[in-house]
Parts: C-alpha cells; structure tokens; sequence
C-alpha cells in the first residue's frame, strides 16, 4: 500500500501567515496547485490556503437577520460567522483569510486513508508532518498520480 511518504511532493512551497493576499493570485497561477501551507514566524504550519479562500474573498456579503428587541439587537443567525466573513471580506493579509487548525497526515499514513480524508473533510490540500517538521504536501494531482 503506497503511503503519504511515496506520494507527497516534497520541495512544498509555503507562505507566511503575515504575507499580503495579493501574493496569492500569482502564486497559484504560477505553480498550478490548489493550497498552500500557512507558516507563522517560527516556520510552525498553522493552516493551509487556498484558491476557494481566495474566491471567497470576492463574495457578497451576507448580512445577517437581526430584531431590536428593547435596547439589545439580537441576531438570528451566527454573530460570530458574520464576524468572520467582514474579516475575510475585508482582509489584507494571509492571516485573515487562510484555514487554521489544517488537517496533516504523517509520512506513515497510508493512500486509503488519505483519499478518505479528502473526501470526508472536503480538503484537497495535506501538508505532511513529520512530528511538527513540514516534510511535503498531497493535493488532488498527487492522489490521481498514485491511483494512475
């Protein structure tokens, strides 16, 4: 069974959480990949980016349904989403964009685990650690390649 390890492409291109969005566009055109690794100022991965958070980016706005209710304004959907998305719309940086908290297999992990994981989760883009050192990436290209 072909494992993380056999499938991975290991010179992984990274950018760092304070990077400006801006940076993105290029990079994604230029290397023909779907995400990339988020590093912070130690080299640690703390999230991965991707064309989808990119696009998102652009979107309308949903504003949320609120009542006023007294002197409160209660919403009636998720304060804390409509939170996240102005930061998103309105972000400069990486940082503001990018998925924390990535999911990352280990170079052990096998190629059936790895396709359930993407299609469960529905993420395309793996970084693979070896303890808490970034040794490659496994996105869509690398699965089909194995499965080929």
């Amino acid at each position: 069974m072909k494992t993380a390890r056999d499938i991975m492409t290991q010179d992984v291109i990274t950018v760092n959480k304070n990077q400006p969005i801006s940076d993105l566009s290029k990079l994604f055109i230029e290397n023909h990949f779907n995400g990339v690794p988020v590093l912070d100022d130690e080299g640690k991965v703390i999230g991965v980016v991707t064309q989808g958070d990119l696009i998102e980016q652009n979107k309308n706005l949903h504003i949320p349904t609120v009542i006023a209710l007294f002197d409160a304004v209660l919403f009636l959907e998720s304060e804390k989403k409509f939170e996240d998305d102005v930061k998103k719309l309105t972000g400069s940086k990486i940082e503001d964009i990018y998925h924390k908290n990535p999911i990352a297999v280990s170079l052990d992990t096998d190629l059936n685990e790895i396709t359930t994981l993407m299609a469960e989760k529905d993420v395309h883009t793996l970084p693979v650690l070896d303890g808490n050192k970034l040794v490659g990436i496994i996105g869509k290209r690398d699965v089909i390649r194995a499965m080929a």
